[in-house]
């Protein structure tokens, strides 16, 4: 056989193999059709699924009874079928679950003590405040406190008094002291009520009786430990009755003075424990009890003044210090609570997700309450005992993005409306 016919056979069997397979391809061509027929008789099926309502992706808590645009976006309504009711709003495999750091926890019945945080200035305690006054006239010839805001301790002198009136009524008492007769008593008794009415200090008096003579000037003493924080007085100068000569502050309390939210208010009650910190005290605790509510709204702050008594008889608070405050409140009734990391706040509303069994997830808006110890309350929209997410709720979110799923969902579905 030579070159040329070992060539033309070749090119005969090519021929051969491609009539073949043209054979087959059109032997074969009914049964795909009819197996497209097969196919396209099965969409119609899918098309039988009942339809509950028609929704927008991006607000899926507005239902419509058919389809159309919806009025929200510019996007067209999605069916929700019958066997899709009822089914998690977001399925991720448990495995998936535990690789994103998705963490749990439970919805549960407990009472907390709502706390409130404030801050506050330190003032003097007004019932710690005593008046040195002049109840007649005379004149000062000593000071022994020379500056305000001194500090004095109880019976330390303050200044020596001249007072002529005080002098008369001295020398009164005095020549009625060895007086032996029946009606020098009573005598006696209203000479020495005299003093104590026109102010003489009871020191005073006693040295009297004691040394049988009188001072030609009166010493005033502090009734009580605090500082002077009034000094209406200079030596040499002259005084009328009735005139404020110290003003004595005490320091054993202080009064905390604090602005509180208007809307908070209800969380502040009288009689309550504060915790009170100083930026001049690192560390320390000042314990105290919230003394009054007082009523005057800041027409512009819309704050609620409350007043705190705190104990300082050490005296490290200063009038004027700032404190930062926190209020105790009473525990209520056991209500149901959440971790508060478990509470999504949205600006229109509160969402917590609900982890079912299954490996699901749903969205269930909620109302919540106060908040303390890193627990919220749940007035409304979950259950003692679910389970609820604590962390990854945006990874679980971003997981409904791309299930057409958005956050705005709801576990329970609420009437349909008509499109507008």
């Amino acid at each position: 056989m030579n070159r040329r016919t070992i060539v033309v056979a070749l090119v005969v069997a090519l021929l051969s193999g491609a009539a073949l397979g043209y054979w087959l391809a059109g032997w074969r061509a009914p049964e795909a059709t009819g197996a497209g027929h097969h196919t396209v008789a099965s969409e119609p099926a899918r098309e039988e699924r009942q339809v509950l309502y028609w929704y927008d992706p991006m607000k899926p808590d507005v239902r419509f009874d058919k389809p159309g645009k919806s009025p929200f976006m510019d996007m067209q309504l999605v069916p929700k079928y019958a066997d899709e009711a009822g089914a998690a709003a977001v399925r991720i495999d448990p495995s998936v679950a535990q690789n994103l750091g998705i963490r749990t926890g439970r919805v549960e019945r407990a009472a907390i003590s709502p706390r409130l945080a404030a801050v506050g200035a330190v003032a003097f305690d007004e019932r710690l405040t005593e008046v040195v006054q002049a109840r007649i006239q005379g004149s000062v010839t000593r000071l022994h406190v020379k500056a305000p805001l001194e500090a004095v301790r109880r019976g330390q002198p303050l200044a020596e008094i001249l007072a002529p009136e005080w002098r008369a009524a001295q020398e009164e008492y005095l020549a009625l002291l060895d007086a032996e007769s029946e009606r020098a008593g009573p005598i006696r008794d209203a000479a020495r009520e005299r003093l104590t009415v026109l102010g003489v200090p009871e020191v005073t008096i006693r040295r009297i009786e004691e040394r049988r003579q009188t001072v030609a000037t009166t010493t005033l003493f502090a009734p009580i430990d605090g500082v002077v924080t009034e000094l209406a007085v200079r030596e040499g100068t002259t005084f009328m009755p009735g005139a404020p000569l110290f003003r004595i502050n005490g320091l054993g309390t202080v009064w905390v003075n604090a602005e509180v939210p208007e809307a908070l208010v209800g969380a502040v009650v009288p009689g309550s424990a504060v915790k009170a910190r100083a930026t001049a005290w690192p560390g320390l605790v000042f314990e105290g009890r919230v003394m009054a509510l007082l009523p005057e709204v800041d027409p512009e702050t819309r704050t609620l003044p409350v007043r705190i008594a705190i104990d300082n008889r050490e005296r490290r608070l200063a009038p004027g210090m700032f404190l930062s405050l926190e209020f105790a409140g009473e525990a209520g009734e056991p209500q149901l609570v959440v971790p508060s990391e478990a509470v999504i706040v949205t600006g229109e509303r509160a969402v917590v997700i609900v982890a079912r069994g299954d490996g699901g997830f749903d969205v269930a808006e909620v109302t919540t309450g106060a908040e303390a110890d890193g627990r919220t309350v749940i007035l409304s929209g979950l259950a003692e005992g679910q389970s609820i997410v604590l962390s990854g709720q945006f990874l679980i979110d971003s997981e409904a993005s791309l299930s057409s799923t958005v956050t705005r969902l709801e576990t329970r579905p609420p009437a349909p409306e008509e499109t507008p």
